[in-house]
């Protein structure tokens, strides 16, 4: 049985979210909102933090100028691993003065020199170590000319971001000419019973960079709009459009990398450069984004669904599928379901059985449901709540592997189990991972975010989903 402390906060929150609900029931929009909000003020927000000082940075962009549909990016430190030998040559060796300096590229052990405090910056540092500090930079390094980068800031040759006069003052990771290592993406899916939770919140930013750096993939988490100011598909819509996005950011950066290098001939020699162009929008600005032009790999792209966020991971991974290779090169090759937010007018056992279960109970759920579902639309077997209704989507045997995660407690255990045993018997990657005595969120809430099972949980994910993101000949073996 879940603690006592659990079960007390429990009751303390369906208190807070029943009267939060009845609240925007009785004060809900007359008109549509399509701008709609992606957070709510009682949420705790985790600021975005472009240096690794956990190993991993963060930043935030709003993609939608017509809507408030905005992501969260978190980059884990292992993209700034140079690629293995056998799939790049090396670059050449840089001459060196004065004292030898820590080169994570030679595995030597650092040096005395390399563990200089950021304070002590160099104009133009080269070398940035795992507690995001920066190391002192050899004479002839500190000689050359930092480039720029697409934002006007200077950066130096290995992406380190200074701010212009700033007396090389550490802003932020910017992506390098080479070395760029190629990372999986997770589009990731907030839970909150479509009315509340948000993708920069403080458990949210905690849980996801636990996967970035669990599974060494790029995490891009989804703020999409929240209920009841803007109702069903909304954030449907906004899921699949963070998709498109992602494919359109793939082919804009192989556009942007075709302008770049051009050939300069002077006299008897010519040479290859980089001269750093820029697709740019109509004020200027480039509409590429460098960290995932520069690390992420969008033709392994998993969804990782939580509660709520779930229901949209399901949505987006059919459209994924009857969109086959217009998303190019955009692939989803996988789904994680974290205690889906599925429900029917059927009952199951143990909706039966744990109708008044912990944090999310049955009347909770049909209250966010009747916020969310128009008011015309309204049923216990709408396609984006029951997953075993007809006419869903394209068949099941085309759905990707899909994992899905459940909690003993958990009144709507039953229907995400059944969905997962549909896809088993037509041949679909479809494990269940139940957890004993684990409620509703046991892995992302921010009261139970670091409790072992919730760290075990990230984990179990974690290896499987690396069986569907290892590239081949760097198979993920147990």
């Amino acid at each position: 049985m879940p603690s006592v402390a659990v079960k007390l906060y429990s009751v303390f929150f369906k208190f807070l979210l029943k009267h939060r609900l009845q609240n925007r029931i009785q004060t809900q929009p007359d008109d549509s909102n399509p701008f709609g909000v992606t957070s709510r003020p009682e949420e705790t927000i985790a600021a975005a933090n472009p240096l690794f000082t956990d190993g991993v940075a963060t930043k935030d962009i709003h993609i939608d100028p017509f809507t408030s549909l905005s992501i969260r990016i978190f980059l884990p430190e292992s993209a700034l691993t140079p690629p293995e030998p056998d799939s790049k040559p090396p670059p050449r060796p840089r001459a060196r003065a004065g004292p030898r300096r820590s080169d994570p590229d030679s595995g030597s052990p650092p040096t005395d020199s390399a563990q200089q405090s950021q304070g002590s910056l160099q104009p133009y540092p080269s070398r940035r170590n795992s507690y995001g500090n920066i190391g002192t930079p050899a004479t002839n390094d500190a000689k050359r000319e930092p480039r720029r980068n697409s934002y006007g800031g200077s950066v130096d040759m290995e992406g380190l971001n200074l701010i212009p006069g700033g007396g090389g003052v550490y802003r932020g990771y910017a992506p390098p000419n080479e070395n760029r290592r190629k990372l999986p993406v997770i589009l990731q899916f907030h839970g909150g019973g479509w009315v509340s939770g948000s993708n920069d919140s403080v458990s949210n930013d905690f849980f996801c960079r636990r996967i970035a750096k669990l599974c060494d993939v790029i995490v891009v988490a989804v703020g999409y709009r929240l209920a009841p100011e803007n109702r069903y598909p909304a954030a449907f819509e906004d899921g699949l459009k963070v998709l498109n996005w992602l494919g359109k950011q793939a082919n804009l950066a192989e556009c942007s990398k075709s302008m770049g290098s051009v050939r300069i001939s002077g006299g008897a020699e010519s040479k290859k450069t980089d001269v750093h162009r820029h697709i740019v929008d109509t004020f200027g600005a480039s509409m590429v984004e460098p960290w995932l032009a520069a690390h992420g790999d969008p033709s392994r792209c998993v969804l990782l669904g939580v509660s709520c966020g779930a229901n949209i991971a399901d949505y987006v991974a059919r459209k994924a599928v009857e969109a086959g290779r217009l998303l190019d090169p955009v692939k989803v090759v996988a789904q994680v379901l974290m205690y889906p937010f599925f429900i029917g007018s059927v009952p199951t056992h143990s909706e039966i059985k744990l109708a008044n279960s912990y944090f999310y109970d049955k009347a909770m759920c049909i209250l966010a449901w009747k916020l969310f579902l128009p008011e015309e639309e309204f049923s216990l077997d709408h396609p984006a709540a029951n997953p075993l209704v007809p006419g869903r989507g394209p068949p099941l045997r085309l759905m990707p592997p899909t994992l899905t995660v459940v909690a003993e407690h958990d009144w709507m255990r039953d229907r995400a189990i059944a969905y997962s045993e549909e896809l088993r018997k037509v041949n679909v990657d479809a494990p269940v991972l139940e957890y004993k005595d684990a409620v509703h969120e046991f892995a992302t809430l921010d009261m139970l975010l670091k409790t072992p099972q919730a760290q075990a949980c990230a984990e179990d994910i974690s290896i499987w989903v690396k069986k569907y993101i290892s590239l081949r000949g760097h198979e993920f073996s147990y």
